[in-house]
This record gives C-alpha cells, structure tokens and sequence, in this order.
C-alpha cells in the first residue's frame, strides 16, 4: 500500500497548482526549447537539446511524483480536530526543557514544511513527537542534532 501524504488545504492546493503548471506552461515550454534545440541541427553533438530532454525527464518525473502524492493524499480538517491537541494546520507553542527557549510551531504536511518560517511537519523529530499532544504534555523529540530534546506544549491554536 502507498504511503498517506497527509496535508492541510493549503498544502493541497500547493500540489495541485504545480502539477497544474508542469502539466500546462512548464511542458510548453519544454516542448519548445527541444523544437528550437532540433533546429540547430545534428542532435548527437547538440548540448542544447540533450538539455531540453533533461529537463522533459525531470519534468515528467515530478508529474509522476506529484499524481502519486495527490493519490495517496488525506486533507486534516480542523473540524475534525480536537480543539486542545496538536493536529496538522494547529500553531503550537512549546518550551525547549534543556535551554528554557519557547518556540512557535505551525504543524503541516511535510511538503508545506518550511523551517525557516516555523512550518514544521508531522514527519520532523519535532513535529512528530507533538503530533497528539495537549497543553501541559511533555514530549520526547528524538532524532534531532542534538539528540532526544524534551518539549513542554504551553499552548495550541488554530492557524488562522
């Protein structure tokens, strides 16, 4: 059975615009930069042309990706959450045990997940060990840089 890519609506529509844009725009324009790479002539010495099929491959490759992800993909609907546990699309604050720091986390899918704007996903060693988790719980995060680092949930809200 196909892994479940598990995403929020937001995430969703991400996916679905770019397979959108490599199946419209990106797959013109590929077309075209192989019909003018032809015109230059002998296609076995032509290194424009061995680009342009490069990237048709790569292209298509991600389409594939992108069908399969689609496939497999369950949407969490804040409804369904429970209001006071972590659940993707939630905004979680946590107090790092070993330093005393507290961090703001927004739980996603894992392709929405973008650290340096404090989106983490479900599959992270962080968002993993929050994932479930209520106000007051404390959680182990194993498989960071720095080892097994406890968390304790000070508040979660939905993202807006």
């Amino acid at each position: 059975m196909a892994k479940q890519n598990f995403e929020t609506r937001e995430g969703l529509k991400k996916l679905q615009d770019e397979l959108a844009h490599r199946k419209g725009a990106e797959r013109n324009r590929i077309k075209e930069a192989i019909a003018v790479a032809k015109g230059f002539g002998d296609l076995s010495e032509n290194s424009e042309y061995d680009e342009a099929r490069e990237q048709q491959a790569k292209n298509e490759h991600r389409i594939q990706e992108l069908e399969e992800m689609l496939k497999n993909t369950v949407v969490i609907e804040e409804s369904e959450a429970s209001a006071d546990k972590v659940t993707l699309g939630k905004t979680v604050k946590v107090r790092n045990e070993s330093n005393g720091k507290e961090y703001v986390y927004v739980m996603v899918g894992s392709t929405e997940a973008d650290p340096f704007q404090s989106r983490i996903s479900n599959l992270s060693p962080i968002g993993s060990a929050l994932m479930g988790a209520k106000v007051g719980d404390t959680v182990t995060a194993t498989g960071t840089p720095k080892g097994a680092v406890d968390y304790t949930v000070l508040e979660v809200n939905k993202t807006n």
